[in-house]
């Protein structure tokens, strides 16, 4: 699948940037510009997502694919990838099945093992959403508000919100095909692959996607891991402390 993405950046050695599920490669923007002063930055909207082409098939198995795909197709060298939550497990996949194609791996709140399914309410509240009838952007946020109380995560559901030619509003995510398969998001890793490649797992202190306990399966797929938890952030780590996670890279990548 030929992915959408940006490039930013005149030199340096090469850093690919994959975002977590419901997102797009705008939401890492910021962090891109940053790091784009010292890498060549490639932002990348996966399947399903931002301006990337939709497809029923949706799972790490072909999203690490699409990633293989979009390294060899642009003639891209000894990349260094960083992957957020569902990116940070389709890098994880990639990072197993082709240690020999990437320098290093930044994964971002995201563990190896499976998640159960926690995203109920923000798939009903966006499936509840009738495009058709909505006037403004503030009508769907109001619609949202009832499934979703957090406006901060409402804002980042809604950044997936577009019109079309004919000023209609319709969605960027394939919606229909992440509902179907979100239990397949949640899927962990295969306990036979594992890479020695270096690898930094960038946690937040108030997020629960990476516990104590998840120490341990790190470490059998990625035994040269390093684990580093932020205090004061959640899931969102680079958006909520950029500086700190600046800084986590940055020293890591050097």
């Amino acid at each position: 699948m030929k992915l959408n993405y940006k490039e930013l950046g005149d030199g340096g050695q090469p850093l690919i940037i994959l975002h977590g599920l419901f997102g797009s490669s705008d939401n890492w923007m910021t962090i891109g510009r940053k790091l784009s002063e010292k890498f060549k930055v490639y932002l990348v909207d996966q399947r399903n997502h931002g301006d990337s082409p939709h497809d029923e098939t949706h799972n790490y198995e072909v999203m690490a694919a699409d990633l293989e795909e979009f390294i060899e197709s642009n003639n891209i060298e000894n990349p260094h990838v960083i992957g957020h939550s569902m990116g940070g497990k389709t890098a994880m996949y990639f990072a197993v099945q082709h240690p020999d194609l990437y320098d290093k791996l930044v994964v971002v709140d995201i563990a190896p093992k499976a998640y159960p399914v926690h995203h109920d309410s923000i798939l009903e509240g966006l499936c509840s959403l009738k495009l058709d009838e909505l006037e403004s952007r503030g009508d769907a946020d109001k619609k949202l508000s009832e499934y979703v109380p957090e406006k901060g995560v409402r804002q980042f559901l809604l950044k997936n919100l577009t019109r079309n030619e004919n000023k209609e509003f319709e969605w960027k995510i394939n919606l229909p095909v992440l509902e179907k398969n979100i239990e397949v998001v949640g899927k962990g890793l295969e306990k036979r692959l594992t890479t020695e490649k270096d690898v930094l797992f960038i946690g937040g202190k108030n997020s629960k996607y990476i516990q104590s306990e998840d120490h341990i399966a790190i470490n059998n797929f990625f035994p040269n891991a390093r684990i580093k938890m932020v205090e004061g952030a959640g899931h969102w780590i680079h958006a909520e402390k950029p500086e700190e996670f600046l800084t986590l890279i940055e020293d890591f990548l050097r």
